[in-house]
């Protein structure tokens, strides 16, 4: 997992230094001040409303915002001086600070970026020839514990507000120079990061707004995807709240060895998952769900695993399965399976009529591949405890 290094550091592998000074780092404001980023559109109306504005007036700032990443109402021109030293009173635009950044030898960019109480989350980006994908968390830490997964060994501590999740969007398109509408770096965002997105259903809901709206980063709905590990009944309240891109976090397509790789299957069990994936498919038969499997050597990547996928997949038929090879961290139990046995699997579901894709692994020189996320997690479990423990062991074994 990656150890965040102390900001008066060099990165290992081309990074940078961020100090208090960088024009990315939150804005240090009172407890009475209002973050704007934790509004999407209709609460930044409403919260104009409140203060005697007219409810456009919102809209300009957020297009100030959002679309030429602005955090100084002094420098929005076209919004009265009345206005702008009202809302320096009242308000701020708080992004998240930039601890540290590391860029891999592939291109992929990593962001540390500091909380409260110690935490930190990590946001990745991977630029590709034909378009630039971000990676977001949505949690400080998991508690869902799936056993494959970094983030998850660290335990967790909170779930981010919305400004803390738009925040990592903001800060990647300030440093990218991303400009809405024209000079698009990111072109997808992907709720894959830190955390179970589901379980912080309400602050993720309105940042995915912002990433939508015209107003705000303006991305078309297949260029949004959230990803769950498979709370059931909120898969089928997101897809009455808004128009995204789904992943299901899958990795096992027998109830036996998912609970043991995924704690949450034992609550939501693979028929009830596939059900509210059914239902998804019937209210948005346009669309088409993603389901991620990590394969990992002797665990999930035999031929009889491939047999039991291509079962389920057969209820989805129009539904696709990305294959992952396992990133390992330190301490874990897995590790990744072997390339023959990778395409032996992939060929096994293409040959079943499966549409399969396979992840080239991105950015794992700077541990931010898929399940490498780790951040700083202050955590309020046991299980970072107990993946040092781990650690240490094999440290012992070594020697």
């Amino acid at each position: 997992a990656f150890v965040p290094e102390r900001e008066d550091q060099t990165a290992a592998i081309r990074g940078r230094t961020l100090h208090k000074s960088h024009s990315l780092n939150s804005v240090v404001a009172s407890s009475n001040k209002v973050n704007l980023l934790d509004f999407d559109r209709q609460g930044l109306r409403d919260f104009f409303t409140q203060i005697g504005e007219k409810p456009y007036r919102a809209e300009q700032v957020m297009k100030w915002i959002y679309h030429d990443l602005e955090d100084n109402f002094e420098n929005m021109t076209d919004v009265g001086k009345a206005l702008r030293a009202k809302l320096t009173e009242a308000c701020y635009i708080g992004a998240p600070k930039t601890l540290l950044d590391k860029v891999a030898t592939d291109g992929t960019h990593k962001w540390l970026l500091g909380m409260d109480s110690g935490n930190a989350i990590e946001t990745v980006y991977i630029p590709e020839p034909t378009r630039g994908t971000l990676c977001v968390s949505s949690q400080i830490g998991c508690a869902l514990n799936c056993q494959f997964c970094s983030t998850g060994a660290q335990g967790f501590n909170r779930n981010l507000s919305t400004a803390e999740i738009i925040g990592q969007v903001w800060v990647a398109a300030k440093y990218l120079g991303n400009v809405t509408h024209q000079n698009r770096r990111i072109t997808n965002v992907v709720m894959m990061g830190m955390g179970e997105p589901l379980a912080n259903f309400d602050n993720v809901l309105k940042a995915m707004k912002l990433m939508r709206d015209d107003l705000g980063f303006g991305l078309a709905s297949k260029r949004v995807t959230l990803s769950t590990a498979g709370l059931v009944p909120l898969i089928d309240q997101l897809s009455d709240a808004i128009d995204v891109s789904l992943a299901v976090s899958l990795h096992a397509a027998n109830d036996e060895l998912r609970t043991e790789l995924m704690p949450i299957n034992k609550r939501y069990p693979i028929a009830e998952l596939l059900a509210a994936c059914q239902r998804w498919v019937a209210r948005k038969p346009r669309t088409s769900i993603t389901f991620e499997y990590t394969l990992m050597k002797g665990v999930n990547d035999q031929p009889e695993h491939a047999r039991q996928l291509i079962k389920l997949m057969r209820k989805l038929p129009t539904c696709k399965v990305n294959l992952i090879p396992f990133n390992p961290f330190p301490g874990t139990q897995f590790a990744r399976s072997d390339a023959a046995a990778i395409h032996d699997f992939q060929s096994q579901l293409l040959n079943a009529g499966v549409l399969t894709m396979l992840r080239r692994t991105r950015g794992d020189d700077i541990d931010a591949a898929c399940g490498q996320l780790a951040g700083q997690v202050a955590d309020r479990t046991r299980r970072s405890a107990e993946l040092r423990k781990r650690q240490n062991q094999g440290a012992l074994h070594a020697l």
